[in-house]
């Protein structure tokens, strides 16, 4: 079951590398690791992650194995704790009304069988900086009923055959012009891999890594 043993923090630097020591010394699958302020958490490409003590879910969980599509099972799992308006951006990135409401980072040790998972999702409202373009859930559930919804879905996506099929259905992108550092086009979708697929000028290209943005160069 994901979820336990669980080791909570009231505050931590980041629930990532506590769980990748945890991972690094053996913890079972499952293992999980929550705080409720992060002063050093990550997003993406180095970036930080912003939110305001008790307002998100923030956590991480040590699977076993890895699984190359680990980062979108856990999109999927939480847009259905967010609702069906929620959408994915790919590869990870919820959005609740176009705005971000959760990120999502995989890292790990292929060689050694683990990966391990950490999830921010804003949960209670809160004035976020307009650049973040971010939002809350805010449903009226509080972070440990949304933390117990979640755990619960994903413990079923990690396990569930259909998680392309169900991200395909959320899909942000899709027909939509964007663009990446080195091209531009229409995304058409994901293939059986992950990776996004773009109709280009000069053909259908996949991008298995990066970050897209919605409209052309330029």
């Amino acid at each position: 079951m994901i979820g336990l043993p669980r080791a909570h923090h009231r505050e931590a630097g980041s629930t990532n590398v506590l769980a990748r020591e945890l991972a690094a010394g053996g913890a079972p699958h499952g293992t999980l690791v929550t705080a409720g302020h992060q002063t050093a958490g990550r997003g993406r490409s180095d970036r930080t992650w912003v939110a305001p003590p008790g307002s998100s879910v923030l956590m991480s969980v040590v699977v076993r194995p890895g699984d190359p599509l680990l980062s979108l099972r856990a999109a999927v799992a939480v847009a259905e704790v967010c609702g069906p308006e929620a959408a994915i951006k790919w590869p990870n990135d919820v959005l609740i009304g176009g705005r971000k409401a959760c990120g999502i980072l995989v890292e790990g040790r292929p060689q050694e069988e683990w990966a391990v998972l950490g999830i921010g999702l804003n949960v209670l409202p809160v004035e976020f900086p307009p650049e973040l373009n971010a939002t809350a859930l805010d449903d009226g559930r509080g972070v440990e009923q949304v933390l117990a919804a979640l755990l619960e879905r994903l413990d079923h996506r990690l396990a569930s055959e259909d998680a392309l099929e169900a991200w395909r259905t959320r899909d942000a992108l899709l027909g939509r012009r964007i663009s990446w550092d080195g091209g531009q086009g229409t995304a058409a979708g994901v293939d059986e891999s992950g990776a996004l697929l773009v109709d280009t000028a000069d053909g259908r290209v996949a991008l298995d890594a990066g970050e897209v943005h919605l409209g052309p160069v330029g």
